[in-house]
């Protein structure tokens, strides 16, 4: 009817107008935007003249319960498809005629192209039997009207579209506005692209799209970032967010309508999460790009593209400071490159989110770990034993654990350090309890390729801060570090396991004199034992963690005089001694937080241990002398390192550095006396071995005095048979000296070493080196006749020089045997080499043939070589030596599967 109104009054030719077409609303009916003028371009809806189409499906409205879904009429939906697939975002142009009568509308023809030598759409659309043409009040003056009704009966004729034999009722869909059970729906899809067409855009990253061929209408927002939005008013009218609409239209104008494909990731409280692609890009990443998003952590774990892609364009936006960024200043806008990313060694571990690294420069740094919380206790938990003394490193669940897997993955190597962000000090809140933190460098730390927070994660051992929205100070990793959590979680990993959480009773008997008088017997029997340095109070005073006691101990250096430094004292503060400083660092940089030997001789007073440190081969006392950190005590002369802490301590003097620095040459004569021996000695006596021990120490009688032994044995059992010891008389302590009955019958004497009980008494015979527990009834008090006195102990302790004994159990035991064989309960030589901690180190020949009883052991490869640095002992070393050679390439006892001494793992302990 409109196009016989407009034929009726002919009025002067419209004028020809040019637009892009923006959506196509039905068959007949486009919305068209025009040129932009200082803002969005204008946009006017345009419906085709003369011509009708089939109306599409329309939903109730939800505000009218009374109101029903309405279907598509047969073709309409097939119409739509038709013009949208040939207009769509295509420039066209068009006459606009409103009729008489119609106030709102505006109807028009309209070409492809610029002008109207392009096709004409309309003409188009009745040519495919899509359209109906408008007959109503036609006259024969109107060259379009009459064009179209020809175009009509052809397409009559030919049975199209409309036309077509069925009534087209397989033309209408079946358009589903809602879905049962949308997360169910998107897992089956398993990630597969879905054809789709965009029907509308809520916002810059909300679109509503058709799936086909199913025709569900759904909602879909963009995985992983966030737009500007409008938000809604009590009034009812929308305001839009600061490029909120510019958003809307950059998606808009390359999306609605288009035919896409889109992967549906994900479904959290219904709401549908995929990821657009167009042949032309991934919407999602140019949104970023362009900086009319941001990337939202809640959501980007899902986008299946991959999220550093998402990252890196929301960086590039970033730096290229463009719409919401424009205002945006980097976390580390004030470092240079060289203060952003840099490798250092890292020296200490603080708590499992922070170290302190050397940089190459000399300083020292702290550099925490960005994004991440190391394990804490809530503040129930912690008020639990308000009586027992906190400690977080032991009475954190999983902290210890945390702690060690930093420190055996990072102390002593160098690390790759690039700073994310400087959290800025804060002030202590008096009022709500928060305290003050000082300036923060947050960084990401990796070693080998590996991120060291992302690792701690994935083993449960931290978790992942969660931020603001607006908060840029993150890692540059952050996803990385949410994915790591996930499989942590999943797995049940540390934090997240169910089981019970790993506790650590250590004791700390630091300063307890009396716990302290407890463990001494036991470090020192052990020989050197395994220790973590926790801490190092200066030069030669430390705290070791020892993990077989697991106790916690002070420690001091044995055998040397180390600066002191400033001090606490009754009378005021002692002011530190030259070089103390330095002893301390030069302690921390080679010891802090490592794995050390350490060989307790004694304890002071206070309750501290002293002895001797080792690390690597290394003896930490003998390294501060020859540093000239520190001087010989005169203590060190009864040590077996006494002449290497001399040789080291003289080039030292002599260079007159830092402790030396004032030092005056003494006469010769008084240093004359420690010159070092230039030759081994030889004074080999005959011993009687009585005893072998389990750690292969042997006990000998000097065959010199063995009749005064025998003529002492013959008369002290004389007199106990004249006079017999009353039963149960004699009450043991330890310490004491006594007679025992041993399982032969005769009477021997012994000394009391542990009283279990009046039952079980702990005993030694001083004479031949034997232990035994008896009950105290076979015990009875010496004759003063025959005490020491009158006769020293006979037995004798020694250990076998130039040999270590094996660890393993089996191996020892070996060796063991077989000495005993070769030599309990006969005459051997004996020769004094050198010292050492417990007893002296000593060579053995058979009486006969003069071979070298320790030098057999080694050749029949039951023990190894202890290597001795000493000038005048090298012949015998190299002797040693070269028969541990010959067992190693025979392959015999210990070295039948190699050289097992030998380290395969790299820093990360896997095989290369």
């Amino acid at each position: 009817m409109a196009s016989a109104q407009a034929q009726s009054n002919p009025g002067p030719a419209p004028q020809l107008q040019r637009g892009i077409v923006k959506m196509v609303l039905s068959g007949c009916a486009i919305i068209v935007r025009g040129q932009p003028r200082g803002g969005p371009p204008p946009e006017r809806q345009i419906n085709l003249s003369n011509i009708r189409t089939g109306a599409l499906a329309r939903r109730a409205a939800q505000a009218q319960p009374e109101s029903k879904d309405t279907q598509d009429e047969p073709w309409a939906f097939q119409a739509r498809e038709f013009l949208r697939k040939k207009v769509i975002g295509k420039e066209v142009c068009f006459t606009v005629d409103r009729p008489k009568g119609v106030l709102t509308r505006e109807y028009g023809m309209m070409y492809l192209g610029k002008d109207t030598s392009g096709e004409n759409i309309a003409e188009s659309l009745v040519a495919e039997g899509l359209a109906t043409v408008r007959r109503e009040g036609m006259r024969g003056n109107n060259p379009d009207l009459a064009r179209l009704s020809d175009l009509e009966d052809q397409a009559r004729a030919s049975k199209k579209g409309l036309w077509s034999e069925g009534g087209g009722s397989q033309t209408i869909r079946d358009l589903k506005y809602t879905i049962e059970n949308p997360r169910n729906y998107v897992d089956s899809l398993h990630q597969k692209p879905v054809n789709a067409i965009i029907e509308h855009v809520r916002d810059g990253c909300t679109v509503r799209a058709l799936l086909l061929p199913d025709y569900y209408l759904v909602t879909v927002m963009l995985s992983g970032v966030k737009c500007p939005s409008f938000k809604r008013e009590p009034d009812g009218n929308e305001s839009p967010e600061p490029f909120a609409a510019e958003a809307k239209f950059f998606t808009e104008s390359r999306l609605l309508q288009r035919d896409v494909q889109i992967i549906l990731e994900s479904c959290p409280n219904q709401i549908i999460l995929g990821t657009i692609l167009h042949p032309n890009g991934n919407i999602t990443e140019l949104l970023l790009k362009e900086g009319f998003a941001r990337c939202v952590d809640w959501s980007i774990a899902v986008y299946s593209q991959g999220a550093e892609k998402l990252r890196a364009a929301e960086r590039s936006a970033k730096e290229r400071k463009v719409r919401i960024w424009k205002n945006y200043v980097a976390p580390t806008a004030n470092l240079d490159q060289k203060e952003r990313q840099f490798v250092a060694k890292v020296m200490q571990v603080v708590n499992a989110d922070a170290i302190v690294v050397k940089l190459n420069s000399g300083e020292y740094k702290t550099i925490h770990l960005s994004s991440i919380r190391p394990p804490r206790l809530e503040a129930e938990e912690k008020n639990k034993d308000k009586d027992k003394r906190f400690r977080p490193l032991y009475d954190i669940p999983y902290m210890f654990e945390a702690r060690e897997f930093m420190r055996k993955k990072l102390i002593g190597k160098k690390v790759n350090v690039t700073v994310d962000y400087i959290r800025a000090a804060t002030t202590a809140l008096e009022t709500s309890g928060v305290p003050a933190f000082p300036e923060r460098t947050c960084a990401t730390v990796s070693i080998g390729g590996i991120n060291i927070a992302e690792a701690l994660i994935s083993k449960g051992l931290a978790t992942v801060i969660r931020y603001r929205q607006d908060d840029d100070q993150r890692s540059s990793h952050y996803d990385e570090l949410l994915a790591a959590e996930a499989r942590a979680i999943k797995n049940g990993k540390g934090l997240h396991s169910k089981k019970e959480v790993p506790i650590h009773r250590v004791a700390d008997i630091s300063g307890e004199t009396q716990k302290a008088k407890q463990f001494l017997p036991f470090l020192q029997r052990a020989g050197r034992s395994e220790a973590v340095v926790e801490y190092v109070f200066s030069g030669s005073r430390l705290k070791l963690y020892m993990p077989k006691e697991t106790c916690l101990i002070t420690f001091l250096l044995a055998g040397i005089e180390c600066p002191r430094g400033s001090r606490n004292m009754p009378g005021g503060i002692q002011v530190a001694e030259p070089y103390s400083e330095e002893a301390m660092l030069f302690t921390k940089e080679l010891v802090l937080q490592r794995e050390v030997e350490v060989e307790v001789e004694s304890m002071d007073k206070a309750g501290n241990f002293i002895g001797w440190l080792h690390i690597e081969g290394m003896n930490l006392s003998v390294a501060l002398v020859e540093n000239a950190l520190s001087k010989v005590h005169f203590t060190a002369e009864r040590s077996s390192y006494y002449k290497t802490l001399l040789s080291a301590e003289e080039p030292a003097r002599e260079r007159k550095e830092k402790v030396w620095a004032n030092y005056e040459e003494k006469p010769i004569e008084e240093v004359a006396q420690i010159t070092e021996e230039i030759e081994r000695v030889q004074k080999y006596r005959p011993v009687y071995v009585t005893e072998i021990t389990d750690g292969l120490h042997f006990y000998a009688q000097d065959v010199e005095t063995g009749t005064q032994l025998e003529n002492l044995m013959e008369s002290m059992r004389a007199e106990i048979a004249a006079q017999p010891p009353v039963e149960g008389s004699f009450t043991p302590r330890r310490g004491d000296f006594c007679i025992a009955k041993f399982a032969d019958g005769e009477w021997y004497r012994a000394r009391v070493e542990k009283g279990d009980s009046a039952a079980k008494v702990h005993v030694f015979y001083i004479d031949y080196g034997n232990r035994e527990i008896l009950s105290s009834t076979r015990l009875a008090a010496l004759p003063p006749a025959f005490s020491t006195r009158t006769l020293p102990p006979q037995a004798s302790e020694y250990a076998f020089a130039y040999i270590q004994v094996p660890q393993d159990e089996d191996a020892r035991a070996d060796a063991v045997d077989s000495v005993v064989r070769d030599i309990q309960n006969t005459q051997c030589m004996l020769n004094v080499e050198y010292s050492g901690t417990s007893c002296p180190h000593v060579t053995l020949q058979f009486t006969d043939s003069k071979d070298d009883v320790g030098l057999g052991l080694v050749k029949e490869g039951t023990v190894m070589v202890d290597v001795r640095k000493e000038k005048h002992l090298q012949k015998m070393v190299t002797e040693y030596l070269n028969g541990q050679e010959s067992a190693k390439r025979a392959r015999l006892n210990i070295w039948r599967y190699g050289d097992f001494r030998e380290d395969d793992a790299d820093e990360f302990g896997f095989k290369r």
